[in-house]
């Protein structure tokens, strides 16, 4: 797995690792407008045997039933949180972003979903891949346990132990209980996006990068697959070349696609729909509690309500490692007023990230 990540402003020493292999990097995102857009309506379709089908293109994983009891307990205040993944795992269109032909599965994008009680708003945490923790001993889906590590980076969670060891890994520094899990794979994402006709945003300045096979110059743009997916993994066209930069991409991306799916008209044509579910359903893997259409056409139509305007999107409270500026320290005193925030279900506080490492790229894309 590629784990480099740019060094920071003012680190002695630090160096960006060989272009080769920042080719291999992967992000990937997981929206859950997608799901709300695409499968959510499919309800009042009539066409039962699409559930089938539908259903057999879903992959979850029982991650309740691996991790046990020994988990943090849930809220019990109407809040849920959901842990979202990119992956590379499902499909074999992954090969053509720069990796996955190796057979090993890797995930370098992660996001905590907070949905508020009522499921009207939304806060979001992004985790930088490179951020040092303590991974805890886990066991994953096949039973096999492995052993807890000091001071990992964190998507080595992911790459050691699947779904299950991310879950616990998360849970382990937040004391945060995970309700769901959703991931989905870059090829996935970038059907997706086609498929939705697009996402138009707005760069305040020329973004080129060749590793991501990304050149926009400054002013309005709809972005198709292969650019969105671009734009969400580029580093080096912004910023200060760091994955912090990349993160900020990121989160204005997943803004600029929520405040314009309801406006795409997809709910208009019957096979624009089915369209999206059936590519939907076959990239993304859930946990078993959303591991049918049913289940997640439920859950997604209770975040239907939730607009760009309602997300709260911020980073882990890091700073950059002084010994090695390609890796990333949590704050903890800050990142306990975001956990404890979220576990209270209340907003974030702007001082939990104030004088944290930023990207500084965090006005070069907005929505138009």
């Amino acid at each position: 797995m590629s784990a480099d990540s740019a060094p920071g402003p003012g680190v002695p020493g630090a160096r960006h690792r060989a272009e080769g292999r920042s080719r291999r990097r992967r992000t990937g995102l997981v929206v859950m407008a997608w799901t709300a857009a695409g499968i959510v309506a499919l309800g009042g379709s009539g066409a039962g045997y699409l559930y089938l089908k539908l259903n057999g293109n879903l992959r979850s994983v029982d991650i309740d039933q691996v991790l046990g009891t020994d988990r943090p307990d849930g809220a019990g205040n109407g809040s849920e949180n959901v842990l979202v993944l990119g992956s590379d795992t499902r499909s074999g269109g992954n090969g053509k972003h720069g990796g996955g032909g190796d057979g090993t599965a890797r995930s370098d994008t992660a996001m905590i979903v907070h949905v508020h009680r009522g499921h009207e708003r939304a806060s979001v945490v992004s985790i930088p891949r490179d951020t040092l923790v303590d991974r805890p001993a886990c066991t994953d889906t096949a039973g096999r346990r492995h052993p807890a590590a000091h001071g990992a980076m964190f998507n080595s969670a992911y790459s050691t132990g699947g779904a299950a060891c991310a879950v616990k890994t998360v849970e382990s520094f937040t004391g945060l209980r995970m309700d769901h899990y959703l991931e989905i794979d870059f090829a996935g994402f970038e059907k997706l996006v086609d498929e939705l006709g697009g996402v138009r945003v707005t760069t305040t300045e020329d973004i080129e990068d060749p590793d991501s096979h990304l050149d926009l110059r400054a002013g309005t743009h709809r972005l198709d697959g292969e650019q969105a997916l671009g734009l969400v993994r580029t580093r080096h066209g912004v910023g200060d070349g760091s994955d912090l930069g990349r993160i900020q991409l990121q989160q204005a991306f997943v803004k600029a696609l929520v405040g314009q799916v309801k406006d795409i008209g997809i709910l208009t044509s019957p096979k624009k729909l089915y369209d999206l579910a059936d590519t939907a359903t076959r990239t993304v893997t859930t946990d078993s509690g959303l591991g049918s259409v049913n289940s997640l056409m439920a859950f997604a139509g209770g975040l239907k309500g939730i607009g760009a305007s309602d997300l709260h999107m911020v980073t882990l409270p890091v700073r950059y490692d002084p010994a090695d500026g390609n890796r990333l320290l949590v704050q903890e005193a800050k990142a306990r007023q975001v956990w404890d925030a979220l576990k209270r279900d209340e907003p974030i506080p702007g001082t939990a990230t104030e004088g944290t490492a930023t990207g500084e790229a965090g006005d070069v894309v907005s929505a138009p």
